[in-house]
């Protein structure tokens, strides 16, 4: 274990089940546009409908794929935690992360939440660091879980003595 304490493991709490509905409303947002702008042409240029809607199946079927099984995954594999040390974060769904960021590295809060998490009442908390790995996100979050999670962070970011502040 290192001198520090802190160890790479897996967090403990999950993100919120709402999650699953908002990375299947952000499939569909990248979906659906191309093959319905496809279709649309294919039905409109005869000569070309062939080589317009052969894409067009092979975008909807990969993409019904990948709107069933993406957010179902990364609902399995996003995981935060919060510890008097350290922020504890694991996401992605190929390419999967776990990431520490101890408490005296950690430079910035935010909050972010876009027009499809409004919708589903979520936010994204973004904690920076001087890491060149870049800063942790945790997505999914309810908006009042996030809005608590900023404040304590600040509150132990500002407590903690470290090379960050």
């Amino acid at each position: 274990m290192p001198e520090d304490g802190l160890r790479l493991r897996p967090p403990r709490n999950r993100v919120e089940r709402r999650a699953i509905a908002w990375w299947t409303a952000q499939a569909l947002a990248l979906v659906l546009p191309p093959v319905i702008v496809l279709v649309v042409l294919g039905i409109l240029i005869a000569p070309a409908r062939f080589w317009l809607l052969l894409p067009a199946v092979l975008i909807a079927v990969l993409g019904a794929v990948y709107t069933a099984v993406m957010p179902q995954w990364r609902y399995r594999v996003h995981r935060w935690e919060i510890t008097d040390d350290a922020v504890y974060t694991s996401a992605g769904w190929l390419r999967q992360e776990w990431r520490i960021a101890p408490m005296s590295r950690i430079q910035t809060v935010d909050t972010v939440r876009g027009p499809l998490q409004q919708l589903f009442d979520l936010s994204s908390v973004t904690v920076t660091t001087a890491s060149a790995a870049g800063p942790l996100t945790i997505d999914g979050m309810d908006r009042e879980q996030a809005a608590a999670v900023v404040e304590q962070l600040t509150t132990a970011t500002q407590a903690t003595p470290g090379d960050a502040t």
